[in-house]
């Protein structure tokens, strides 16, 4: 009787196990865990957390799964999270995402991209009136970037290639600043900054003084649509969560619909989660309107960056295809 007690004792206390498991969120699902920056770029990473896109998806490919968004202040501490299995996938710009892809080309670390983001354009924008292409800049003229490896920096050498025949023709005469500081330093031509290359919404911001115009613009270079960000992981991670891999382009385009779609609605999530003074929603909105097809689970430019990298040594090996640094997932839908 005794050992009949006892095994109904733990099958009562199994069962109460289940029941809490089943009514407490810390139970439920297996971890997604997504890194993120700051920026409108992120905008697709805030809908899918606000509006629980990826656990929606998962849930129709028969998983369950809670993702948790992290905050990192840079792309490299994100990047070094995502190989130090912090996280378990996290942004990256085309050329840092072919770089990690090559260095880790044979092993379980080789990252790929699983969803695009979006491929908000970026633009060079000029303060003077006779400022029209890259020959026309003076020798005293800086060009302000976010970063020295950003990817404003990538096309600016991609472009002096074509303008000058030399791809680090105009390297001296970089400055990195952030955006509101270049937006800023243009606007009154002040420390010689004559261009800055720019990026969704400080573009439109700085824009509205009459005397900045636009020089060119990612589109014009690469010939095309190009990322301007996109989510990586691991090929370990990819080979063992092939439904969560999935689930996240779906929920991605999602996001993108509801950008499209409902742009007023979009601005307030992307205000709720990086909330400014300088930026209200209509702001906002506006910027969304004007940029209503650059979201999505596609990635593109991958093969034009990856061509210039190869010419310059950064990549020793380059893709043959788009499709060689991809997910399976995305195998299938447009990309270039």
């Amino acid at each position: 009787m005794q050992a009949k007690s006892s095994i109904a004792a733990r099958l009562v206390s199994a069962a109460a196990v289940l029941l809490v498991c089943a009514a407490a969120p810390a139970c439920a699902g297996e971890p997604v865990r997504i890194g993120i920056g700051f920026g409108l770029a992120f905008l697709p990473a805030y809908i899918c957390e606000d509006q629980k896109l990826v656990e929606k998806y998962a849930k129709a490919l028969h998983a369950d799964v809670k993702a948790s968004y992290t905050r990192f202040v840079g792309a490299g501490p994100m990047q070094e999270a995502l190989l130090g299995r912090s996280v378990d996938m996290a942004p990256f710009g085309i050329a840092p995402l072919l770089a990690a892809w090559q260095s880790g080309k044979g092993t379980s670390h080789q990252v790929f991209a699983v969803s695009g983001m979006t491929t908000l354009p970026l633009e060079l924008l000029g303060n003077r009136p006779q400022l029209r292409t890259l020959a026309d800049l003076r020798a005293a003229d800086r060009i302000a970037v976010p970063t020295l490896t950003s990817p404003q920096m990538y096309l600016l050498e991609m472009q002096s290639e074509k303008t000058f025949g030399a791809h680090d023709r105009l390297r001296a005469d970089v400055v990195a600043l952030t955006p509101g500081d270049a937006a800023a330093a243009l606007i009154a031509g002040t420390e010689d900054i004559a261009a800055y290359f720019a990026s969704a919404p400080f573009t439109e911001i700085t824009l509205k003084d009459p005397k900045i115009h636009r020089m060119l613009s990612s589109q014009d270079i690469i010939g095309g649509k190009a990322s301007f960000l996109l989510m990586g992981a691991t090929k370990g991670y990819i080979e063992s969560h092939a439904t969560i891999i999935e689930a996240i382009g779906k929920a991605m385009d999602e996001a993108a619909r509801l950008i499209h779609d409902d742009p007023n609605r979009a601005a307030r999530i992307y205000l709720a989660h990086e909330p400014s003074r300088a930026l209200d929603a209509p702001t906002i909105a506006a910027v969304l309107k004007d940029n209503k097809d650059e979201f999505g689970s596609a990635v593109h430019g991958i093969e034009a960056f990856a061509a210039f990298m190869a010419r310059h040594d950064e990549l020793k090996a380059p893709p043959k295809s788009w499709q060689d640094v991809v997910a399976p997932a995305l195998l299938h839908s447009p990309g270039s």
